[in-house]
Protein backbone atom coordinates (compact mmCIF):
# COMPACT_ATOMS: atom_id res chain seq x y z
CA UNK A 1 0.00 0.00 0.00
CA UNK A 2 1.13 3.20 -0.80
CA UNK A 3 0.40 7.03 -0.94
CA UNK A 4 -1.25 8.62 1.84
CA UNK A 5 -4.74 6.73 2.56
CA UNK A 6 -6.11 9.24 5.26
CA UNK A 7 -8.39 12.32 5.44
CA UNK A 8 -7.47 15.55 5.60
CA UNK A 9 -7.16 17.68 8.83
CA UNK A 10 -10.01 18.42 10.36
CA UNK A 11 -10.52 20.42 13.37
CA UNK A 12 -12.71 19.29 16.81
CA UNK A 13 -16.47 20.72 16.40
CA UNK A 14 -16.69 20.22 20.07
CA UNK A 15 -14.40 20.38 22.73
CA UNK A 16 -15.31 19.49 26.15
CA UNK A 17 -13.97 18.76 29.87
CA UNK A 18 -15.76 16.73 31.48
CA UNK A 19 -15.47 15.88 35.07
CA UNK A 20 -15.79 12.18 35.66
CA UNK A 21 -15.26 12.02 39.68
CA UNK A 22 -12.39 10.94 41.95
CA UNK A 23 -11.24 14.75 40.83
CA UNK A 24 -10.54 13.71 37.67
CA UNK A 25 -11.02 15.56 34.51
CA UNK A 26 -11.31 14.48 30.94
CA UNK A 27 -10.04 16.40 27.83
CA UNK A 28 -13.45 15.49 25.17
CA UNK A 29 -13.87 16.40 21.78
CA UNK A 30 -16.08 15.50 18.81
CA UNK A 31 -15.79 15.87 15.35
CA UNK A 32 -17.77 15.15 12.45
CA UNK A 33 -21.36 15.79 12.24
CA UNK A 34 -23.87 15.63 15.29
CA UNK A 35 -25.75 13.81 13.51
CA UNK A 36 -23.35 10.99 11.93
CA UNK A 37 -22.59 7.59 12.78
CA UNK A 38 -21.15 7.50 16.49
CA UNK A 39 -17.44 6.18 16.99
CA UNK A 40 -15.40 6.07 19.55
CA UNK A 41 -11.54 6.21 19.48
CA UNK A 42 -9.62 4.72 21.94
CA UNK A 43 -6.05 5.78 22.35
CA UNK A 44 -3.20 3.49 23.17
CA UNK A 45 -0.62 3.48 25.91
CA UNK A 46 -1.86 3.53 28.60
CA UNK A 47 -1.23 6.87 29.48
CA UNK A 48 -0.58 8.08 25.36
CA UNK A 49 -3.71 10.58 24.78
CA UNK A 50 -4.87 11.49 22.10
CA UNK A 51 -3.22 13.54 18.82
CA UNK A 52 -4.95 15.46 16.10
CA UNK A 53 -3.23 13.25 13.12
CA UNK A 54 -5.77 10.41 14.60
CA UNK A 55 -8.84 13.00 13.66
CA UNK A 56 -7.43 12.01 10.21
CA UNK A 57 -9.04 7.84 9.97
CA UNK A 58 -12.34 8.98 9.82
CA UNK A 59 -14.71 10.29 7.15
CA UNK A 60 -15.64 13.92 8.15
CA UNK A 61 -19.20 13.35 6.86
CA UNK A 62 -19.90 10.31 7.94
CA UNK A 63 -18.58 9.58 11.23
CA UNK A 64 -19.33 11.79 14.97
CA UNK A 65 -16.14 10.63 16.04
CA UNK A 66 -15.58 10.94 20.10
CA UNK A 67 -12.17 11.18 21.09
CA UNK A 68 -11.20 10.84 24.74
CA UNK A 69 -7.41 11.12 26.69
CA UNK A 70 -8.05 8.71 29.34
CA UNK A 71 -7.55 9.30 33.13
CA UNK A 72 -4.17 11.27 33.87
CA UNK A 73 -3.41 10.52 29.97
CA UNK A 74 -2.89 13.71 27.41
CA UNK A 75 -4.90 17.11 27.91
CA UNK A 76 -7.00 15.06 31.27
CA UNK A 77 -6.38 16.92 34.30
CA UNK A 78 -4.37 15.95 36.94
CA UNK A 79 -1.64 14.93 34.31
CA UNK A 80 -0.48 11.43 35.20
CA UNK A 81 -2.81 11.38 38.17
CA UNK A 82 -2.69 7.70 39.17
CA UNK A 83 -5.34 7.97 41.83
CA UNK A 84 -8.69 5.97 41.13
CA UNK A 85 -6.80 4.99 37.66
CA UNK A 86 -7.83 1.11 36.56
CA UNK A 87 -8.99 -0.27 33.69
CA UNK A 88 -12.56 -0.16 35.39
CA UNK A 89 -12.38 3.09 36.32
CA UNK A 90 -11.72 4.11 32.78
CA UNK A 91 -14.53 1.19 31.28
CA UNK A 92 -17.06 3.29 33.74
CA UNK A 93 -15.64 6.84 32.23
CA UNK A 94 -16.15 5.85 28.59
CA UNK A 95 -20.18 4.61 29.41
CA UNK A 96 -20.35 7.95 31.35
CA UNK A 97 -19.36 9.96 28.18
CA UNK A 98 -21.70 8.07 26.24
CA UNK A 99 -24.60 9.29 27.86
CA UNK A 100 -23.37 12.50 29.37
CA UNK A 101 -23.14 12.85 25.04
CA UNK A 102 -26.88 11.25 24.40
CA UNK A 103 -24.99 8.58 22.37
CA UNK A 104 -27.40 5.26 22.39
CA UNK A 105 -24.78 3.35 21.10
CA UNK A 106 -21.72 3.36 19.07
CA UNK A 107 -18.75 1.69 17.13
CA UNK A 108 -15.97 1.14 18.96
CA UNK A 109 -12.07 1.61 17.68
CA UNK A 110 -9.03 1.23 19.18
CA UNK A 111 -5.72 0.29 18.77
CA UNK A 112 -2.64 -1.15 21.00
CA UNK A 113 -3.84 -0.48 24.67
CA UNK A 114 -7.07 0.77 23.09
CA UNK A 115 -7.64 -2.80 21.73
CA UNK A 116 -7.46 -4.13 25.17
CA UNK A 117 -9.56 -1.39 26.48
CA UNK A 118 -12.36 -1.73 23.78
CA UNK A 119 -12.94 -5.39 24.40
CA UNK A 120 -13.16 -5.02 28.14
CA UNK A 121 -15.34 -1.96 27.73
CA UNK A 122 -17.75 -4.01 25.30
CA UNK A 123 -18.20 -7.12 27.32
CA UNK A 124 -19.08 -4.89 30.35
CA UNK A 125 -21.11 -2.46 28.08
CA UNK A 126 -22.10 -4.89 25.41
CA UNK A 127 -25.76 -3.23 24.92
CA UNK A 128 -23.60 0.34 23.99
CA UNK A 129 -21.54 -1.12 21.23
CA UNK A 130 -22.76 -1.61 17.84
CA UNK A 131 -19.38 -3.05 16.23
CA UNK A 132 -15.50 -3.20 16.96
CA UNK A 133 -12.12 -2.28 14.94
CA UNK A 134 -9.25 -3.77 17.19
CA UNK A 135 -6.03 -2.88 15.90
CA UNK A 136 -2.61 -4.22 17.20
CA UNK A 137 -3.98 -6.29 19.40
CA UNK A 138 -2.97 -6.47 23.51
CA UNK A 139 -4.05 -8.57 25.87
CA UNK A 140 -2.39 -7.47 28.95
CA UNK A 141 -1.19 -10.17 30.04
CA UNK A 142 2.15 -11.06 31.52
CA UNK A 143 3.42 -12.98 28.87
CA UNK A 144 2.76 -9.99 26.78
CA UNK A 145 4.34 -7.99 29.23
CA UNK A 146 7.59 -9.63 29.64
CA UNK A 147 8.06 -10.06 25.60
CA UNK A 148 7.88 -6.54 25.27
CA UNK A 149 10.53 -5.41 28.14
CA UNK A 150 12.93 -8.18 27.48
CA UNK A 151 15.50 -5.84 25.48
CA UNK A 152 16.05 -3.71 28.30
CA UNK A 153 18.24 -5.43 30.06
CA UNK A 154 20.84 -3.96 28.20
CA UNK A 155 19.25 -0.60 28.97
CA UNK A 156 18.29 -0.76 32.56
CA UNK A 157 19.25 2.76 34.59
CA UNK A 158 21.48 3.38 37.09
CA UNK A 159 23.58 0.00 35.86
CA UNK A 160 21.24 -2.08 37.97
CA UNK A 161 19.95 -6.03 37.55
CA UNK A 162 16.97 -7.69 37.84
CA UNK A 163 13.83 -7.61 36.14
CA UNK A 164 13.44 -5.05 33.82
CA UNK A 165 10.12 -3.38 34.34
CA UNK A 166 10.36 -3.43 37.87
CA UNK A 167 13.58 -1.74 37.73
CA UNK A 168 12.11 1.00 35.21
CA UNK A 169 8.97 1.38 37.55
CA UNK A 170 10.94 2.14 40.72
CA UNK A 171 12.77 4.36 39.02
CA UNK A 172 9.85 6.35 36.95
CA UNK A 173 7.38 5.82 39.79
CA UNK A 174 9.98 7.09 42.71
CA UNK A 175 10.90 10.33 44.17
CA UNK A 176 13.93 11.40 42.88
CA UNK A 177 12.67 13.45 40.05
CA UNK A 178 16.07 13.22 38.39
CA UNK A 179 16.30 9.38 37.69
CA UNK A 180 12.75 9.52 36.81
CA UNK A 181 13.50 11.76 34.12
CA UNK A 182 16.36 9.31 33.39
CA UNK A 183 14.55 6.36 33.05
CA UNK A 184 11.79 7.90 31.70
CA UNK A 185 13.87 8.75 28.75
CA UNK A 186 15.24 5.34 28.06
CA UNK A 187 11.76 4.11 28.40
CA UNK A 188 10.11 5.93 25.62
CA UNK A 189 13.81 5.69 23.53
CA UNK A 190 13.46 1.86 23.54
CA UNK A 191 9.88 1.60 22.47
CA UNK A 192 10.37 4.77 19.40
CA UNK A 193 13.32 2.19 18.40
CA UNK A 194 11.08 -0.74 18.33
CA UNK A 195 8.81 1.10 15.71
CA UNK A 196 11.74 2.47 14.18
CA UNK A 197 11.60 6.21 15.22
CA UNK A 198 14.44 8.67 16.48
CA UNK A 199 15.01 9.17 19.99
CA UNK A 200 13.29 12.25 21.83
CA UNK A 201 15.48 15.05 21.74
CA UNK A 202 15.48 16.36 24.95
CA UNK A 203 13.93 15.18 28.04
CA UNK A 204 10.57 14.10 28.70
CA UNK A 205 8.18 16.80 28.66
CA UNK A 206 5.08 16.43 31.15
CA UNK A 207 3.02 14.35 28.97
CA UNK A 208 5.58 12.16 28.55
CA UNK A 209 6.31 11.96 32.01
CA UNK A 210 2.52 10.85 32.86
CA UNK A 211 2.96 8.40 29.88
CA UNK A 212 5.53 6.39 31.50
CA UNK A 213 4.01 6.98 34.89
CA UNK A 214 0.61 5.60 33.84
CA UNK A 215 2.65 2.84 31.93
CA UNK A 216 4.02 1.34 35.04
CA UNK A 217 0.90 1.63 36.80
CA UNK A 218 -0.99 -0.43 34.59
CA UNK A 219 2.02 -2.58 33.51
CA UNK A 220 3.08 -3.85 37.04
CA UNK A 221 -0.34 -4.54 38.21
CA UNK A 222 -0.67 -7.02 34.57
CA UNK A 223 -3.30 -4.00 33.51
CA UNK A 224 -5.85 -4.80 36.56
CA UNK A 225 -7.31 -7.48 34.93
CA UNK A 226 -7.27 -11.14 35.75
CA UNK A 227 -5.48 -13.87 33.34
CA UNK A 228 -7.46 -14.95 31.10
CA UNK A 229 -10.41 -12.22 31.52
CA UNK A 230 -10.47 -10.69 28.21
CA UNK A 231 -10.53 -13.91 25.78
CA UNK A 232 -13.02 -15.50 28.45
CA UNK A 233 -15.22 -12.33 28.04
CA UNK A 234 -15.45 -12.68 24.29
CA UNK A 235 -18.81 -14.89 24.64
CA UNK A 236 -20.53 -11.68 25.57
CA UNK A 237 -20.08 -10.01 22.18
CA UNK A 238 -19.59 -12.83 20.00
CA UNK A 239 -22.51 -11.11 18.39
CA UNK A 240 -21.31 -7.82 17.28
CA UNK A 241 -19.60 -7.38 13.55
CA UNK A 242 -15.87 -7.24 14.40
CA UNK A 243 -12.60 -6.77 12.37
CA UNK A 244 -9.31 -7.51 14.02
CA UNK A 245 -6.18 -5.74 12.29
CA UNK A 246 -2.89 -6.97 12.72
CA UNK A 247 0.61 -5.81 11.44
CA UNK A 248 2.14 -8.77 10.82
CA UNK A 249 5.61 -7.71 11.84
CA UNK A 250 4.56 -5.70 15.04
CA UNK A 251 7.67 -5.82 17.44
CA UNK A 252 5.49 -3.88 19.95
CA UNK A 253 2.03 -5.98 19.88
CA UNK A 254 3.21 -8.93 18.22
CA UNK A 255 0.98 -11.23 16.26
CA UNK A 256 0.59 -14.28 18.77
CA UNK A 257 -2.56 -12.12 21.03
CA UNK A 258 -4.16 -11.42 18.07
CA UNK A 259 -4.03 -15.01 16.52
CA UNK A 260 -5.47 -16.08 20.45
CA UNK A 261 -8.42 -13.81 19.94
CA UNK A 262 -8.53 -14.81 16.48
CA UNK A 263 -9.26 -18.46 17.11
CA UNK A 264 -11.48 -17.12 20.28
CA UNK A 265 -13.41 -15.17 18.01
CA UNK A 266 -13.67 -16.30 14.55
CA UNK A 267 -16.83 -14.55 13.74
CA UNK A 268 -14.74 -11.59 13.86
CA UNK A 269 -12.56 -10.76 10.29
CA UNK A 270 -9.29 -11.24 10.56
CA UNK A 271 -7.12 -8.42 8.41
CA UNK A 272 -3.49 -9.00 8.67
CA UNK A 273 -1.29 -6.99 7.03
CA UNK A 274 2.17 -8.26 5.96
CA UNK A 275 5.43 -6.82 6.58
CA UNK A 276 3.34 -3.80 8.53
CA UNK A 277 4.36 -2.65 11.86
CA UNK A 278 2.90 -0.91 14.94
CA UNK A 279 2.09 2.83 13.72
CA UNK A 280 -1.80 2.83 13.39
CA UNK A 281 -0.95 6.06 11.26
CA UNK A 282 1.05 4.03 8.92
CA UNK A 283 0.07 3.94 5.13
CA UNK A 284 -0.86 -0.22 5.44
CA UNK A 285 -2.38 -0.07 8.89
CA UNK A 286 -4.21 3.12 8.28
CA UNK A 287 -5.71 2.01 4.58
CA UNK A 288 -6.66 -1.57 6.26
CA UNK A 289 -8.34 -0.02 9.27
CA UNK A 290 -10.73 2.75 7.17
CA UNK A 291 -11.86 -0.12 5.22
CA UNK A 292 -12.20 -2.09 8.23
CA UNK A 293 -14.64 1.02 9.87
CA UNK A 294 -16.33 1.46 6.60
CA UNK A 295 -17.22 -2.42 6.71
CA UNK A 296 -18.42 -2.25 10.28
CA UNK A 297 -20.30 0.79 9.73
CA UNK A 298 -22.35 -0.79 7.00
CA UNK A 299 -23.10 -3.72 9.30
CA UNK A 300 -24.74 -1.21 11.82
CA UNK A 301 -26.52 0.57 9.41
CA UNK A 302 -28.06 -2.67 7.33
Amino acid sequence: MSGDPLFPDCRPRCVRQMAVGDGHILHVEECGPVDGLPVLFLHGGPGSGCTPAQRRLFDPERFRVVMIDQRGAGRSLPTGELEANTTLDLIADLDYVREALGIPGWIVFGGSWGSLLALAYAQIFPESVHGLVLRGIFLGSREEIEVYVQGLGGVLPGHERGDPLAVFARRILGRNPGAALEATRAWLNYERALMGEPPVADFPDAAQLAKARIQMHYLIRDCFLVPGQVLAGIERIRHLPAVIVQGMADPVCPPPAADRVRRAWPEATWVPVAGAGHGGLSPPIAHACIKALGWVAECVEG
